[in-house]
């Protein structure tokens, strides 16, 4: 199984931290970035393979990974249009080396090892959502029937749930949805996010929820959510 990391996005909101490193590597704790943490913790359910989109800064990414002390094999796929793409465009990029069961995370994700490994003991596709946190204004969301995933977006609210861009997708639906990101792409539908594409195939393309709760499992998106993580990360052991 390999991991898919996206890193191709600039990070406008995070102001200076990212102005001259992409915002994974922004620190979280002590000697912990959001990208080593995820490094880490999918070396510790022994992923082995790891393939990160880059933009923006890409040379001072892939130097600070050589740098990190991790036994992964690294693949990294830059996007040249990274300021005027959607990370769609990333994984379009990518595809020949996405051909296996596949770990799907964003950059700026931060999640308790848990959570990852719940998804992972689950024999289905699966997805990370929350019952018990509630309906974000502008983040994902993921309207679920039949205990199946049938739409993700930040424009759903009824009959959803909380969600956040964190996968574990098999590789028979794997390949349903990358042949729609591809279609998607090579109509020049390039600024939207790869759930779109999700979107159109979902009938086709089963994906469970797995609940995390109230468990850490979120993105961050501005200096209030590394405010809020890094004081959730310094109460934790």
């Amino acid at each position: 199984m390999k991991a898919l990391i996206l890193n191709s996005g600039m990070g406008r909101r995070m102001g200076d931290l990212t102005k001259i490193k992409p915002k994974c590597m922004t620190e979280i704790k002590q000697e912990e970035t959001i990208l080593s943490r995820q490094l880490r913790l999918l070396e510790n359910l022994g992923v082995t393979d790891v393939v990160m989109t880059t933009g923006l800064f890409d040379k001072v990414l892939t130097g600070y990974c050589s740098s990190l002390d991790v036994s992964l094999n690294f693949t990294f796929v830059k996007n040249p249009l990274y300021d005027k793409t959607n990370y769609i465009y990333s994984i379009y990029l990518a595809k020949d080396y996405l051909v296996d069961d596949i770990i799907i995370m964003h950059g700026d994700l931060v999640f308790d090892i848990r959570v990852l490994e719940n998804m992972l003991k689950e024999r289905n596709s699966c997805m990370a959502i929350s019952t018990s946190q509630p309906l974000p204004q502008k983040d994902f969301k993921a309207v679920i029937k039949d205990n199946l995933i049938k739409k993700i977006g930040i424009e759903f609210f009824e009959n959803a749930v909380a969600a956040q861009p964190l996968y574990k997708i098999n590789k028979k639906e794997w390949a349903v949805w990358l042949e729609s990101i591809r279609l998607f792409c090579e109509k020049g539908q390039v600024s939207c996010y790869a759930e779109k594409a999700f979107n159109e195939v979902s009938a086709n393309c089963a994906v469970h929820p797995v609940d995390f709760k109230d468990q850490l499992c979120a993105e961050i998106d501005n200096p209030e959510d590394l405010k809020l993580i890094k004081d959730i990360l310094s109460q934790s052991k």
